[in-house]
């Protein structure tokens, strides 16, 4: 990187941020959106941990039980189209701060919920600010990070909702016995402190800022971030940095450009396909495992998901994001059809193996795909389409629970059916042949802005 110090030195976002590696600013964004993502990752969990009590309380059906996490899907998904979009034009902080106050506001009050249908409304309006926060975070690691280490902190970031599951259990299990499910729900008090804090505390990213022509803000955070990485501040000039060409079009009509319409295409493909795996799994896999007496099976399934997205950024900064999808898509389906033959065989050692792969390659896959996304579109429209792909891999995921219901009966014991699900494996691994075909490891956001620039 050129002297910034130094009359007339050219100097791009991409390298000033490179130039200080891994350093004090990275972490403080690193633990400051983890927050973020527990607080999401409880308010989606704290549901299913309370949904039994309840049903009793209010004397619901089997099927109502059923729907009272799959409400808030439905607010995920409306809020990560509108979020995208919205981040892209008003910037990443203040989307991330609405998108937290949201899920907080309308998690509170669930606590006076008199019945279902108060719940359910409360849930899909909850689930908007749920859908706006992980594409945002997703997008914000990626602009925030240094290139050799963008990978493992957008999917090791991600890793924080996992903590999120946990802290709703812990709770769950303390309070619903002691004080009434009711009081779990008051914990979103907690973020919507938060979100005031992160509002005045955490910076705008410097690439969506120089993106909207705002280099005299975008110096400010420069110097913050030097400020904090290398304990100075340099003279920096705002008319000095190199702004990456500016994309012909913008928005979601982009997403289906002649330019990125192919990538579009396997990445909403790749995502939708994992999120009907791990979801479709997922929601079976418990009333699998405690049908066969072996509930804590499925518990250990968990622990190897956090691995998996601890894992996953390191191995695609050493072999690439494309090789690491189409490998783990494969991994997925053969644990998958694992699985399958170890229920049939009711081999404990088995079982327990193969709950594990699956638990690890499902997380694994699903979390994958996030570095490429953000690093597949320039700033003017990246958040679009972090959000937008992720809405639609939704769809996926609200889909395969019920597909799971129609093949796989517990009361019966036959699981076979179960290997179905490596089909929609392999069919991710197949949109990832056919249509991702750029490699983004090691490149920078400029570098890659100016690449698309010149291939459009």
């Amino acid at each position: 990187m050129s002297n910034p110090s130094a009359p007339g030195s050219k100097y791009s976002i991409s390298s000033v941020i490179d130039s200080f590696g891994v350093s004090r600013f990275t972490w403080f964004m690193f633990f400051f959106l983890g927050f973020a993502m527990i607080f999401d990752g409880y308010t989606y969990m704290i549901v299913p941990y309370t949904m039994k009590t309840i049903q009793l309380e209010w004397g619901l059906s089997t099927f109502q039980t059923s729907t009272l996490s799959s409400w808030s899907l439905i607010g995920i998904v409306a809020g990560a189209v509108v979020s995208g979009v919205l981040s892209d034009k008003i910037g990443r902080r203040k989307t991330l701060v609405f998108s937290i106050l949201i899920y907080s506001v309308f998690t509170v009050p669930i606590f006076f919920a008199p019945g279902f249908l108060f719940f359910a409304v409360l849930s899909v309006l909850a689930g908007l600010g749920l859908g706006a926060c992980v594409p945002v975070v997703t997008t914000l690691f990626s602009e925030t990070t240094p290139t050799k280490q963008r990978s493992i902190f957008v999917t090791f970031g991600l890793a924080w909702m996992i903590a999120g599951w946990f802290l709703a259990g812990v709770i769950a299990t303390a309070v619903t016995q002691s004080l009434g499910w009711r009081y779990c729900y008051l914990f979103g008090i907690v973020p919507f402190v938060y979100a005031i804090v992160l509002y005045f505390v955490m910076p705008e990213s410097p690439h969506w800022l120089l993106s909207r022509g705002r280099r005299a803000e975008a110096v400010l955070v420069l110097a913050r971030i030097e400020t904090m990485a290398a304990g100075k501040t340099s003279p920096w000039n705002p008319d000095d940095i190199l702004a990456p060409p500016r994309p012909k079009l913008s928005g979601p009509r982009a997403l289906f450009s002649k330019k990125f319409a192919r990538v579009t295409t396997g990445i909403w493909l790749a995502y939708f396909m994992g999120s009907f795996v791990l979801y479709g799994i997922n929601a079976w896999l418990p009333t699998i495992m405690r049908e066969k007496g072996y509930i804590s099976i499925a518990i250990f399934s968990n622990l190897a998901a956090l691995a998996a997205n601890i894992t996953t950024g390191f191995i695609a900064e050493g072999i690439g994001r494309r090789k690491n999808l189409l490998m783990i898509f494969i991994l997925e389906a053969v644990a998958v059809v694992l699985l399958t033959l170890a229920l049939d065989a009711a081999a404990v050692g088995l079982l327990f193996a193969a709950a594990l792969l699956i638990g690890f390659t499902i997380n694994y896959a699903l979390t994958s795909i996030n570095p490429l996304m953000a690093e597949a579109y320039p700033t003017e429209f990246r958040n679009t389409g972090v959000a937008w792909g992720q809405a639609f891999g939704r769809l996926g995921a609200i889909i395969a629970p019920v597909i799971g219901g129609l093949l796989i009966r517990p009361e019966t014991g036959d699981y076979r059916l179960l290997g179905l699900f490596a089909i929609p494996a392999l069919i991710g691994a197949l949109s990832v042949i056919l249509f991702i075909r750029t490699e983004t490891k090691g490149k920078s956001l400029d570098q890659l802005a100016r690449q698309d620039s010149e291939t459009a």
